[in-house]
């Protein structure tokens, strides 16, 4: 399930994407457009900057930008660095792979099986989706298009 923080990280990326090139965010502006607790968001966008996915300008006039092209930061990557693993359960995890202690064979379980089609359908879609194509839905990305 998606975490709130994750479900942040998402929509300030977002913003961030929408961004003409040159252009920055400062977190207050951010928080409030979106109802985040901005102490909240400048320990989200602190993780985010860690990874380099977002930069900073320091300054009067600073605030933060995308650190790579939207294009090239994957929804995925965003949420196994905010949330984990994607995997439902952690015996069909590919990053944190641990076996049950209630499963004798892990390659003839049938639960391990379904939750690692599970795993795949959702990498697949999130590792498929940029925060570019994310950007672009919604309504503020109609009003900044239009």
């Amino acid at each position: 399930m998606l975490s709130m923080k994750g479900k942040y990280a998402l929509k300030a990326l977002c913003e961030l994407a929408r961004l003409a090139p040159g252009q920055i965010a400062a977190s207050s502006d951010i928080s409030a457009r979106n109802g985040i607790s901005k102490k909240f968001l400048d320990t989200i966008l602190g993780d985010l900057r860690a990874a380099g996915i977002v930069a900073t300008r320091k300054g009067r006039s600073g605030g933060y930008f995308l650190a790579r092209p939207a294009d090239l930061v994957s929804v995925g990557e965003v949420l196994r660095l905010i949330d984990g693993p994607l995997a439902p359960i952690a015996c069909a995890s590919r990053t944190a792979y641990a076996p049950c202690t209630d499963c004798g064979d892990p390659a003839a379980c049938a639960v391990r099986a379904t939750m690692l089609e599970v795993r795949d359908a959702i990498a697949r879609v999130l590792d498929g989706k940029t925060l570019r194509d994310i950007a672009l839905i919604g309504p503020a990305a109609l009003m900044a298009a239009g």
